[in-house]
């Protein structure tokens, strides 16, 4: 492990949970394009049904249930980068504490 290996894990554990909170405030730059296009699909079919004077239940649902997908996803990135940033840490003290131990004094 190097220090380039680590501040490269850090700034992209920041980047996702930039990501992650910006997805909680319900903006949509952090969406990739297959949630943005069910994002515009659902605000399509609900806005046309509101003009209509219907309901857009089933239109809220899906913008609530591709929001929480893409919460998910973050989510998940977030605790692998953690995950590996930890590995790294680990590795890296392994290999100093052998490197202590093989030494003569």
């Amino acid at each position: 492990m190097t220090n380039s290996d680590l501040r490269r894990l850090e700034r992209e554990i920041r980047a996702t949970e930039k990501k992650l909170e910006a997805v909680r405030r319900g903006e949509s730059w952090p969406l990739n394009g297959r949630e943005r296009r069910a994002m515009a699909r659902a605000l399509t079919s609900g806005s046309y049904r509101a003009a209509r004077g219907r309901s857009t239940g089933r239109a809220e649902e899906q913008i609530d249930a591709t929001s929480s997908a893409a919460e998910m996803r973050l989510t998940a990135e977030l605790t692998a980068l953690h995950g590996e940033r930890q590995r790294l840490i680990t590795e890296a003290a392994r290999d100093k504490a052998k490197k202590k131990s093989s030494g003569w004094f």
